[in-house]
């Protein structure tokens, strides 16, 4: 299997996402990486983009969901990002990190956040015996 990535690196977007009712009431940053595991060998060989993942539709899902329904949790919005980005065709697995830069811990702090990794499910093949 191919150990081939593409990364989306520092993308930023607000959103409303927080345990605290003040967390949810206005805009804050969040900044999210995507790291997307594929077979490149078909595209870099070609040079076609129809056989890879277009990072526009990465950016659109991840922007969908970081400025869409807020969450309680940065575990629970990872979940929604990687979930969205494992639908897109031809993803194998994904790792997503997740910082929320304006966290109140009581000290200095540049940012919180979790970082997953998820992997696409196979098909079953038929009822099991």
């Amino acid at each position: 299997m191919s150990r081939d990535r593409i990364v989306l690196a520092g993308m930023r977007f607000q959103g409303r996402h927080g345990v605290l009712p003040a967390e949810r009431a206005a805009r804050q940053p969040f900044h999210v990486d995507v790291e997307i595991e594929t077979d490149l060998r078909p595209s870099g060989r070609r040079d076609d983009l129809t056989r890879t993942v277009d990072y526009r539709g990465v950016y659109a899902v991840v922007r969908r969901i970081v400025e869409g329904s807020p969450r309680r949790l940065v575990e629970a919005l990872a979940e929604a990002i990687a979930a969205g980005v494992l639908a897109l065709p031809r993803v194998r697995a994904v790792t997503v990190r997740v910082r929320k830069p304006r966290v109140r811990l009581g000290g200095p702090l540049q940012a919180a956040g979790v970082e997953i990794r998820r992997m696409r499910r196979r098909a079953r093949r038929g009822p099991r015996p």
